[in-house]
């Protein structure tokens, strides 16, 4: 006998496959392990609950919020999780996105993984040393490297260089 959950629910597979959606909406790629790890609880202690929202359930902050949108000073980008140093401010650029954007991570900074959420496939980028979420690089950046590193700035806090 076809209950309704049962006709719904095939309903839902076949639309999903029909239409080559993952059946999750988190990025995708092997389980890595990472030198800062916390239970959720701990996260929820150690962050505001916008940047656990971004860092750990791969959220996104809403365009032209961030305050490091604007941010020109030298220094650097780190991980709001772990304090790991990101992004240089010698590779950030404004690309009109509503997000902080640069061309390049620093070396051994960030790892990444495809993302098949919402229907399409892009790079998810992630903090090497506690695997928070940061954002999505595009191949649509300036020169030299043609990327654009497109981050939540909720996900990092910046230190400008010692004078």
């Amino acid at each position: 006998m076809i209950t309704r959950r049962l006709f719904s629910a095939s309903a839902w597979i076949g639309l999903v496959t029909a239409c080559g959606l993952p059946w999750w909406p988190a990025a995708s790629g092997a389980a890595e392990t990472f030198e800062v790890t916390h239970s959720d609880a701990e996260w929820r202690k150690l962050l505001t609950p916008d940047q656990y929202a971004v860092l750990r359930q791969e959220s996104t902050e809403r365009p032209f919020t961030s305050s490091l949108l604007s941010e020109e000073r030298p220094g650097t980008f780190a991980c709001a999780g772990c304090d790991l140093d990101l992004f240089s401010s010698t590779t950030k650029f404004d690309s009109g996105t509503g997000w902080p954007s640069f061309w390049a991570p620093l070396d051994k900074a960030i790892g990444t993984t495809q993302d098949k959420s919402f229907g399409m496939v892009r790079t998810a980028v992630h903090c090497a040393r506690c695997g928070g979420h940061l954002g999505h690089v595009f191949d649509d950046g300036p020169k030299p490297t043609g990327l654009r590193y497109c981050m939540n700035g909720i996900a990092m806090n910046f230190r400008p260089t010692a004078s």
